[in-house]
């Protein structure tokens, strides 16, 4: 199935952000806290939710490196089997920050559950951070979900720093650009201010951010987790230091009233690389670079 960058959904999508602190290296008290976002989400009818970048563990990559059974997640891992479960009974799909664990690799992911339940796609950051590259391994396939006709772009923190990134995704269909993040105070909260909405307007696309808050680690999160219109202007802004559900419904509409306006994405060069896969899930369909 071919997508096209001009096909709109056709209905509103309500979206959720888990600006959320971690337990450093307690997966199962961290299970315990996002169920209850799921929870809370899943009962004001929220499609989907996102939850900060390794939330799982909190981004402590010395921890993972120490341990790396206990501190890494397997596919249909028992340890996130109340998660599965919490997507299923409230009808929502989620994405969940962790660090996993496929063979000899391990990747800084996004778990994706969906509302039956089931772990239909992992998301591996593909540009990693200098300090991350002495643990964590990238590869260059990309995702996006299929959602009550929305197509939604998965990113992780820095890779909204890189233009193309989302560029690749929108000329590919992209909607709705999400990334699961750890944002600190000072550079870390100019970034965002500056990447997120640039990537919107970049693309004319939706573009959403969920930050921790608190200490995690050795950083100081900024928190301000927030959702961005395809014009590039903030609709939803959280605080800076307080756990919160932030919710967003986001129409359609908007998306064709920029790209009338804007045509950034039109007239955009083809990106072309030599190895890149994107994944779509919801359909089960995987588009390749050389197809």
């Amino acid at each position: 199935m071919e997508i096209k960058p001009d096909v709109f959904p056709k209905e509103k999508i309500k979206i959720a952000l888990a600006q959320c602190s971690s337990v450093d290296g307690d997966i199962e008290e961290n299970v315990n806290r996002a169920y209850a976002f799921i929870e809370e989400a899943g009962k004001k009818n929220v499609d989907i939710i996102m939850f900060p970048e390794k939330y799982l563990t909190g981004y402590v990559p010395e921890i993972v490196a120490a341990n790396l059974i206990e501190n890494t997640i397997l596919l249909n891992d028992v340890r996130i089997q109340k998660l599965r479960q919490a997507c299923k009974e409230y009808g929502i799909w989620s994405i969940i920050g962790t660090p996993v664990r496929k063979g000899e690799d391990i990747f800084i992911s996004s778990i994706v559950i969906d509302s039956n339940g089931e772990e239909v796609g992992w998301y591996n950051k593909t540009h990693l951070f200098q300090t991350e590259k002495k643990i964590f391994s990238t590869n260059n396939e990309q995702l996006i979900i299929q959602l009550k006709g929305w197509n939604i772009g998965m990113s992780i923190c820095y890779d909204a720093g890189f233009p193309e990134h989302s560029r690749l995704l929108a000329q590919n269909g992209c909607h709705l650009y999400m990334g699961s993040s750890l944002f600190s105070k000072g550079m870390g909260y100019k970034e965002s201010r500056v990447w997120f909405p640039a990537r919107a307007l970049d693309n004319t696309i939706f573009t959403a951010m969920c930050n921790h808050v608190g200490k995690t680690g050795v950083w100081d999160a900024c928190g301000h987790s927030g959702v961005w219109n395809p014009l590039g202007d903030n609709i939803i802004d959280g605080s800076q230091e307080n756990v919160e559900l932030l919710i967003a419904e986001l129409d359609p509409a908007l998306l064709n009233q920029a790209r009338k306006g804007e045509n950034m994405l039109a007239d955009s060069f083809a990106i072309k690389e030599e190895q890149y896969s994107i994944k779509i899930i919801g359909n089960l369909v995987t588009k390749n670079a050389n197809d």
